[in-house]
């Protein structure tokens, strides 16, 4: 899969691909990697980031402008929304009370989940520079983890501030998927995050990548 948007709920990964033509949200067998339910996109919209929030799954398109949002169980799309203030679709989360929203920049954006308008913003600084190209995004214990376009990296965010906590890098889960398959580095990078609360589960994954991983990340 071309992986764009990766959760994690009650024993299944959800999962939003990319790509025009090839764009889907689907519920996966963690185990298997069984497809288990899918629903394709237009092929004018290519697929980003989703999160799945009081039991509807929210999905990001890239340049279109708008988003989706289906019902968990059915897949059944209820409505559309549109991006007024950040610029593209690319990383989708939540904290329990607002969508959580990346657009490729250095911005994270905080939305309404009723009326999805974009209410708040922070931007991530380490203590040197802008961090930019921020995608893929998930909620864990209170901080925002973060997956860099383009770099098998993932950022610790502190949700209030924008500092950058914690950086943790993922090269060595790449040398090891490049045993197994050839990857495009420009292109099919670490991309797609998924936490696991109730069992203090990481899941990771890539565009194109073949397998999921489970990882523990052990502080420096």
């Amino acid at each position: 899969a071309y992986t764009q948007g990766l959760e994690y709920l009650n024993g299944f990964l959800y999962e939003g691909t990319g790509q025009k033509g090839n764009s889907s949200i689907r519920k996966v067998e963690l185990k298997t990697g069984k497809v288990l339910q899918q629903k394709d996109l237009d092929e004018q919209y290519f697929g980003e980031g989703i999160t799945i929030f009081n039991n509807k799954l929210y999905q990001l398109t890239w340049q279109s402008g708008i988003g989706f949002v289906y019902d968990l169980n059915t897949f059944e799309q209820e409505k559309t929304f549109n991006y007024t203030k950040s610029r593209e679709g690319w990383g989708l989360t939540h904290n329990g009370e607002k969508l959580i929203k990346t657009d490729g920049t250095e911005y994270i954006w905080f939305l309404n989940p009723e009326t999805l308008i974009e209410e708040s913003y922070i931007e991530v600084y380490t203590n040197e520079r802008k961090v930019e190209k921020l995608n893929e995004l998930e909620f864990v214990n209170g901080l925002i983890y973060a997956n860099i376009w383009q770099q098998n990296t993932i950022l610790i965010v502190n949700p209030s501030s924008g500092k950058v906590e914690g950086v943790a890098n993922l090269t060595s889960l790449k040398t090891i998927i490049e045993k197994e398959q050839k990857l495009d580095d420009a292109d099919e990078v670490l991309n797609g995050i998924a936490f696991d609360k109730e069992n203090n589960r990481l899941f990771v994954t890539g565009k194109h990548w073949s397998k999921l991983y489970e990882i523990a990340l052990i502080k420096k």
